[in-house]
């Protein structure tokens, strides 16, 4: 979330469902710390990865493009420079891609090296077609929200090839770490990353004093 506040961005709608009421105290006491306004959009049955953008459709007013972040991924989110590339290129979507050792076990994004439009996407392929997948990193413009209907979707599977086939999406290359901790097995290999690697460690709370306290670095 301090990555969002860095960015600019004022107010933060978390999808939730399952026990949603114990997020919501954590993060409205963390809201408060870094005063910044979070709601909750709470899904009586869960909507997939589109459809919670479908119920809070209303609530996303206004011309300005908006994030849309997976919750189980550790980077060094640079929002600043995604939405600077989302605007630049002008079409609705923008991915946030990263390369991987085993791309077998995602979804390939198939786009143009030179000005980042997304071409296709390749599910789990058998043989090599790429390294590059989704990042779990979105940066989307309102007219997206008439592409996603009020039901279970797949904001992967069926929003993005659609808004590629028409030549809507394109490619922000992420900088820097990345890590999937979306597993058990995967959280505990993350945290413990992150503890150990004094480098990574270092950088971002440098990153993070020169964002709200630079003059402890003057």
């Amino acid at each position: 979330m301090e990555a969002l506040v860095a960015a600019g961005v004022d107010t933060v709608i978390l999808a939730v469902s399952y026990r949603a009421e114990l997020l919501e105290q954590q993060m409205k006491q963390y809201a408060d710390q870094l005063s910044i306004e979070v709601d909750f959009s709470v899904e009586d049955v869960p909507l997939g990865t589109a459809g919670p953008l479908a119920l809070i459709k209303d609530r996303l007013k206004g011309n300005e493009p908006f994030f849309v972040l997976n919750s189980d991924i550790i980077c060094e989110f640079p929002l600043r420079e995604m939405i600077e590339f989302h605007m630049n290129h002008g079409h609705e979507g923008t991915i946030a891609v990263t390369k991987v050792e085993e791309p077998s076990k995602y979804g390939v994004c198939l786009f143009n090296e030179k000005t980042g439009k997304i071409d296709s996407f390749v599910e789990k392929p058998e043989e090599y077609v790429g390294n590059k997948i989704n990042a779990g990193l979105y940066v989307l413009s309102p007219s997206v929200l008439d592409r996603i209907s009020l039901r279970p979707t797949s904001i992967e599977k069926e929003v993005f090839p659609e808004m590629a086939k028409y030549g809507e999406l394109y490619a922000f290359e992420l900088p820097g770490f990345w890590m999937d901790v979306g597993q058990p097995k995967d959280f505990l290999t993350g945290e413990n990353f992150f503890c150990f690697n004094s480098e990574l460690c270092m950088r971002l709370y440098l990153k993070h004093l020169r964002d709200k306290s630079p003059s402890l670095l003057a």
